[in-house]
């Protein structure tokens, strides 16, 4: 398991998509749930994408745009437009209240000259925390690119009204969603976070999948470094070089990432249950290492977690 794949997958379309709309000028939708991550792509014409807190960004055919919440955004045909908003929000993106090019909310005009397609993502627990944290409010993803033929999918499939429907958009979406983050980190002049850059390393690459696919696992830096086939010190220098700190201090944040969504998503686990899934046989040294990452102990942060839902 590489690290993008872990942390992306808290990340998952499921009956998110609000719908693809064709419009005439003038429009303007106001997208008010501030989902954690909500991706915007033109089939055809142009409009502009305008955040809540940001300069608005015009967005072409077969550009796509990521909007990271909470703050809410509108898309419109002129940043002056002279149209009345058009609220989309839960009920936009609810499958049951119709088809996906007809949803509650929306405007459609076969005869008009932007088709936009819009996909929320929730994000669930702590897991893809890290890959929020890397985005800014907005970014931006020209056409031409590995997501040109999944748009061209989409187009296809929000054309027609077909059992399945859902899924196939909701996984296009997800593939959607993927190859325009691919892109963003990759681009040229870009500063990508460190554990995407890590990656790339065939030393620290390694050692971080190891990490991800063994989260439990009894690690000290010479197993890690046997593995990864060089020294210890070799290990220990490029790791925090290139990720910015030691490999057990990540290992040691990273498991109390998943401790946390154990402790919110598994209510019948016990400390002692959650401790041994993320590699320690003692409770209390767990605990201590939760304290210690998170500020709470575990029993205070799942209360706290359960009170706020």
């Amino acid at each position: 398991m590489d690290v993008f794949s872990d942390l992306i997958r808290g990340v998952r379309s499921h009956g998110s998509l609000f719908g693809s709309s064709t419009l005439s000028p003038p429009w303007s939708l106001h997208f008010v749930d501030g989902a954690p991550l909500t991706l915007c792509a033109v089939l055809t014409g142009a409009g502009w994408i305008v955040p809540e807190d940001g300069r608005p960004e015009l967005l072409r055919a077969g550009e796509t745009i990521i909007v990271r919440g909470p703050a809410t955004f509108t898309f419109v045909d002129e940043v002056d437009t002279s149209a009345e908003p058009i609220v989309c929000g839960e009920a936009c993106a609810t499958p049951e209240l119709g088809g996906t090019r007809h949803r509650l909310g929306w405007v459609d005009d076969p005869g008009g000259e932007t088709t936009l397609i819009v996909g929320a993502y929730p994000v669930r627990g702590e897991i893809g925390r890290p890959l929020l944290d890397a985005l800014p409010v907005v970014l931006r993803v020209d056409a031409g690119g590995a997501g040109d033929p999944v748009l061209d999918h989409l187009a296809a499939e929000v054309a027609i009204d077909a059992p399945g429907q859902q899924v196939v958009l909701d996984r296009l979406l997800d593939w959607m969603l993927v190859c325009s983050l691919r892109e963003w980190f990759d681009r040229p002049g870009g500063e990508p976070p460190a554990w995407w850059a890590a990656q790339r390393d065939p030393v620290v690459g390694d050692a971080l999948r190891l990490l991800h696919a063994e989260p439990a696992a009894p690690w000290t830096v010479g197993a890690l470094a046997g593995r990864t086939g060089v020294s210890r010190s070799t290990l220990a220098k490029r790791f925090a070089d290139l990720v910015g700190e030691p490999p057990l201090t990540y290992l040691t944040r990273w498991r109390m990432t998943l401790a946390a969504d154990l402790l919110t998503g598994e209510e019948s686990a016990t400390i002692s249950d959650i401790a041994r899934t993320v590699g320690y046989s003692d409770p209390f040294g767990f605990s201590a290492a939760f304290k210690r990452v998170r500020g709470v102990n575990p029993s205070e942060f799942r209360r706290g977690a359960l009170q706020r839902s």
